[in-house]
């Protein structure tokens, strides 16, 4: 961890900020309408794209700079609500557990919410330390293609089944205590960063 000041976006106690993270190798159409979806139906203040210095599951070794896909992102989704960060390498975090503990050490009073698409839900339970990611942090989960079914028997949605919300309460769960996850249904785009990499070479 660094002890070099940390150029976080702005920030306040109370504040509700959505967490969206991501290699975001490229951005795209989808990663921006997760994004309408959760400041509208989790009705936040912010919503933070954490692009990563690269997913621990994945060979990061090809990964465009953060700077290059930060301004790729920016291209994506222009809205006044949404801000796009690379903190995580900035304080050495490359896990996510690492940098939800630094966030709250450092942002108290700030209500994070963690937004996750439901095909990342199929593979949390390989996260390092996803329980207590989910014990630390409110988690939206977002319906994606080919997802829909297969999320509701994840792993990790069977493990913290008792703490799941109705999606018609999704508003309050910014200030419900963790654990506590929703799923948000809706408007769904059939693309992904990887299709999108495939097109392109």
């Amino acid at each position: 961890m660094t002890s070099a000041p940390v150029r976080l976006p702005p920030h306040a106690p109370g504040m509700r900020i959505g967490l969206f993270g991501g290699s975001f190798d490229p951005p795209h159409e989808g990663h921006a309408l997760v994004s309408r979806v959760a400041l509208t139906r989790l009705k936040l203040d912010r919503l933070w794209w954490i692009v990563s210095p690269g997913n621990p599951l994945k060979d990061a070794s090809e990964l465009p700079s953060i700077e290059g896909r930060i301004a790729a992102a920016k291209k994506i989704l222009r809205d006044p609500q949404v801000a796009f960060t690379g903190f995580e390498a900035e304080i050495g975090a490359r896990y996510t557990c690492d940098t939800l503990a630094w966030l709250h050490a450092h942002c108290p009073g700030v209500r994070f919410v963690w937004i996750m698409g439901a095909d990342n839900l199929l593979q949390f339970h390989r996260w390092r330390r996803w329980q207590d990611i989910a014990r630390t942090t409110p988690i939206a989960v977002i319906d994606r293609p080919g997802a829909t079914l297969k999320a509701a028997n994840a792993k990790a949605a069977v493990y913290f089944k008792s703490a799941r919300i109705p999606e018609s309460e999704a508003g309050m769960l910014a200030v419900t205590p963790p654990p506590a996850i929703v799923y948000l249904h809706g408007p769904r785009i059939e693309r992904s960063s990887t299709e999108l990499r495939a097109g392109a070479r």
